[in-house]
């Protein structure tokens, strides 16, 4: 009698649905998706019962921790070269990699409602720092440096560029006042509730597209099945909403 207190709770929670199989997904993701990630995860969780623990940062330190040995199971990056290096590397499942966002970049310049084109405003307007994503980093950083290259405005506006690690951080010189304006991520506009009048939308046809690309980094039950809910019909509606763009050929 004694043992069955103990024996029958313990059959009863191997038979239940989602106690057993319930694991932990370790996901590394770019600074400008963390928050997009944070709601799919707490979708996700209350789908599965499986738990996801978050790792944000710039995509070229994370694919260095990645390639180093970092324990991540998916990495969510803000380009689609460092998946495809990982994944030519050995380091992330073959055929696992698609891309689960477009990112789009926006001129940020809070004190100035009524912002016209972008590219005029930055050849004539009268403003302090211009806040950027480090190129060599983050892919918005880069499709920053395209924009004002094919501008013709990178070497002019090198003394006024201030470079964040990532684009989460060129977002806060903006917000903080230590820049008069920025290239972010029109995710964190949204995310911030930032007014229309105060931002503008760079043109896709002046910087590469921003594929966000997933790989996975190990092949277990968890971590797959949360990559396939990123494909999903619920994942894609957050994600639409978050300010991303998400192609149907993925």
């Amino acid at each position: 009698m004694r043992c069955s207190r103990f024996l029958i709770p313990l059959l009863l929670s191997l038979c239940l649905p989602g106690v057993a199989s319930a694991a932990e997904v370790r996901v590394a993701v770019a600074a400008n998706f963390a928050g997009t990630l944070r709601e799919l995860a707490r979708g996700f969780e209350s789908a599965t019962g499986h738990r996801v623990l978050i790792s944000s940062g710039s995509t070229g330190k994370q694919y260095a921790q990645i390639r180093n040995g970092a324990a991540f199971d998916v990495f969510l990056a803000a380009d689609s070269a460092r998946p495809e290096r990982l994944e030519a590397e050995g380091i992330g499942v073959a055929g696992s990699r698609f891309t689960y966002a477009v990112g789009r970049l926006a001129l940020w310049a809070p004190g100035e409602p009524g912002l016209g084109l972008p590219d005029e405003y930055l050849r004539t307007a009268d403003f302090g720092r211009l806040a950027i994503a480090n190129p060599r980093l983050a892919s918005y950083g880069l499709a920053a440096k395209q924009a004002l290259e094919a501008w013709r405005l990178w070497d002019r506006l090198q003394p006024r560029l201030v470079r964040g690690e990532n684009i989460a951080q060129a977002f806060q010189f903006v917000a903080t006042g230590n820049a008069s304006a920025g290239l972010v991520a029109l995710s964190h506009l949204h995310a911030g509730k930032v007014s229309e009048e105060t931002f503008r939308l760079i043109p896709d046809d002046v910087h590469e597209p921003i594929r966000q690309q997933a790989v996975l980094l190990r092949g277990g039950e968890a971590a797959a099945a949360f990559t396939q809910y990123l494909r999903g019909a619920a994942a894609t509606a957050v994600i639409r909403a978050a300010g991303y763009q998400v192609p149907v050929d993925r």
